[in-house]
C-alpha cells in the first residue's frame, strides 16, 4: 500500500515541488549569489579571523629557527659507531658478566646470549678528538660541530612504541609530535609550504606510520605533511590544467567567503578556522611546492657534495639536499627517515646491515651539514642524528644486535649546540647509560630550548588539563649548549 501526503497549503505545495516553481525561483537567487561573490574583487590572499600557522614569539630568545631531524629508522648500533667498548671485545663471545642485571629484551633470550665484540675500527677525529667508526668516515669530518650524547634512554622494548616516544614523548599513541609543539609554540615562518615536512627514503613508513608526525589532540594543521618523489610533491595540490588561476582564485574566494560568514556566527570554532587557512595554502603551495623540490637548479658540485652520483647515496642525497631547500624557505621542522621501514634492525647480520645503510646516510648527511656550514645556515638550523633506540652488546642470531633502550647514542650540531663534546656515558659494554642519563623528555626539553621554548610553558589544554610535550618531567642538557 502506497502512502501518499497531499500539500494543504500553498508553502507546503511550493516545498514539496523541489525542482518546480518554488526550486526554480530557489536555484535562480543561488546562481545570482554565487555569480555576485565570485564576481568581486579579494585580496589576493583572502584574509581570516584566525590563522594557526601564523609566527608567533618564542619564551626567549631563540638560539634556532628551524630543526632537521634525520630519522635512522630501526636503530643504529651505537656501540659499532660513537660509543667504543674496547672492554666487550675482549669479553666477545663469552656471557654477560654476573655483575650486570639482566635486561627485558624484545627477543627475550637476548639477554642470556653471549657478547658479541664490534669489528669497526674506531678513530680520534678532529680537534675535539671525538671517536667515530670506520664506517661513518665523512661525518667524522664535522665532529667539532657536534654534540655527542652517549647516555641516552627510552621505555620502549619495539619499534611501535620506541619510535611513537621519540617523536611525541610517549610510548602510547594518541599525542602530538615535537614537530607539531613546535608549529603549535611558534608558527610557521613560511606562507606558502607547510611548516613540517616528513621525507622518506623508502616507501615503506616507519612502524606507526603517520601518528609519528600528527597532532594527536590537538588540531591537524599542525601535522607534518609528508612529501613524495616527483614534481606533485604533496597530493591532492597540484591544480586542473584545464582551469586557469583567476577561474580556480575565484572559485576559493566564493568558498572562503561562504566559509567566513559561517564562521562569524560561530567565533569558538578554530577547526572551521584552521581550514580555511589550510585552503589558503594549499592554493599558494601550488607553485611553491613543485618549485622547492626541483633540484635543477643546484649546481654539479652541490649535488656531488650529498652523494648524487653514487646510487647507494642518491636517495637520501636527494631528502637531505631538499631539507636544506626547505629550510631555506622558512619551514620549521623537517624530518628524514633514513632507512624508512626500521631498515636499520639488525637483528642478524649487524655487519652487512650496517655497513650498507651506514654507506648510504654518511655522504648525504655530512653534506647537509658542511651545505649548511658555508651558506651560514648551521647556526640557524638544529640537526639532529639517531634512531629510537640503540643495540645490545649481546648477540642475536650469532652475529646480529637486538634492540637497547637503555643506553645509547644521538647526536645534534649547530642552531645553538656546543660543538667538539661528548656527553654522557655507558658502561665498560655499551649496555646501560651509567653517567649523565638523557631521557626522551630531555632531549625533547633541550630542542624546545633551542627553539626558544620553555617545555613548562608551551601548554595545551585537553579535557581539562594542560597538556606539553615533556608530560610532567624533563630538563634541558645545559652542557651541551653553546
Amino acid at each position: 500500500m502506497i502512502h501518499r501526503e497531499y500539500p494543504s497549503t500553498r508553502r507546503d505545495f511550493l516545498f514539496r515541488a523541489g525542482c518546480g516553481f518554488g526550486g526554480l525561483a530557489l536555484a535562480s537567487l543561488i546562481a545570482e549569489q554565487h555569480r555576485s561573490l565570485a564576481s568581486e574583487e579579494p585580496p589576493q590572499s583572502a584574509p581570516s579571523t584566525y590563522n594557526p600557522l601564523a609566527p608567533r614569539q618564542p619564551h626567549f630568545a631563540p638560539r634556532a629557527r628551524s630543526v632537521i631531524w634525520c630519522f635512522l629508522d630501526g636503530g643504529p648500533s651505537h656501540i659499532d659507531l660513537f660509543d667504543p667498548k674496547p672492554q666487550l671485545n675482549k669479553l666477545d663471545g663469552q656471557p654477560l658478566p654476573a655483575s650486570f642485571d639482566r635486561p627485558m629484551t624484545a627477543m627475550g633470550k637476548t639477554a642470556f646470549t653471549p657478547l658479541l665484540g664490534s669489528k669497526r675500527s674506531f678513530k680520534q677525529h678532529g680537534q675535539s678528538g671525538t671517536w667515530v667508526s670506520d664506517w661513518y668516515p665523512e661525518i667524522a669530518r664535522h665532529v667539532d660541530d657536534i654534540a655527542i650524547l652517549r647516555s641516552c634512554v627510552a621505555d620502549g622494548l619495539n619499534h611501535v612504541g620506541s619510535i611513537c616516544q621519540m617523536n611525541t614523548g610517549s610510548i602510547l599513541g594518541g599525542r602530538p609530535c615535537l614537530g607539531a609543539w613546535s608549529l603549535y609554540g611558534l608558527g610557521s615562518e613560511c606562507d606558502n609550504l607547510p611548516g613540517y615536512v616528513v621525507l622518506t627514503d623508502y616507501p615503506e613508513e616507519p612502524p606507526g606510520g603517520n601518528r609519528n608526525w600528527g597532532t594527536g589532540f590537538m588540531p591537524a594543521s599542525f601535522q607534518g605533511t609528508k612529501f613524495r618523489e616527483g614534481p606533485s610533491p604533496v597530493l591532492h595540490v597540484a591544480s586542473d590544467p584545464s582551469i586557469d588561476e583567476t577561474r580556480q582564485r575565484a572559485k576559493l574566494n566564493l568558498i572562503q567567503r561562504l566559509n567566513r560568514s559561517h564562521a562569524a556566527l560561530r567565533p569558538e570554532d578554530d577547526q572551521l578556522q584552521a581550514r580555511m587557512a589550510a585552503y589558503e595554502l594549499a592554493f599558494r603551495m601550488q607553485s611553491a611546492a613543485p618549485a622547492a623540490v626541483d633540484l635543477s637548479d643546484e649546481t654539479a658540485e652541490t649535488r656531488a657534495l650529498y652523494g648524487f652520483d653514487q646510487k647507494e647515496t642518491a636517495r637520501n642525497a636527494r631528502n637531505c639536499l631538499l631539507a636544506r631547500r626547505l629550510v631555506e624557505r622558512g619551514v620549521r621542522f623537517v624530518q628524514l627517515y633514513m632507512g624508512s621501514g626500521s631498515k636499520w634492525d639488525a637483528h642478524s647480520n649487524v655487519e652487512g646491515n650496517h655497513d650498507r645503510y651506514c654507506r648510504e646516510s654518511d655522504r648525504p648527511i655530512a653534506g647537509l651539514l658542511q651545505d649548511l656550514k658555508r651558506r651560514g645556515l648551521l647556526d640557524s638550523t638544529l640537526v639532529i642524528w639517531g634512531g629510537e633506540f640503540g643495540r645490545t652488546p649481546m648477540s642475536e642470531s650469532g652475529n646480529g644486535r637486538d634492540h637497547n633502550p637503555y643506553g645509547f647514542t644521538i647526536w645534534l650540531a649547530g642552531g645553538g649546540v656546543r660543538g667538539g663534546i661528548t656527553y654522557g656515558a655507558t658502561d665498560e659494554i655499551g649496555l646501560y647509560a651509567i653517567e649523565n642519563k638523557a631521557r626522551v623528555h630531555d632531549i625533547h626539553a633541550t630542542i624546545l630550548h633551542l627553539l626558544g621554548l620553555d617545555h613548562e610553558q608551551l601548554t595545551f589544554l585537553h579535557n581539562g588539563r594542560d597538556e606539553r610535550l615533556t608530560i610532567v618531567s624533563g630538563k634541558v642538557i645545559h652542557p651541551i649548549l653553546a
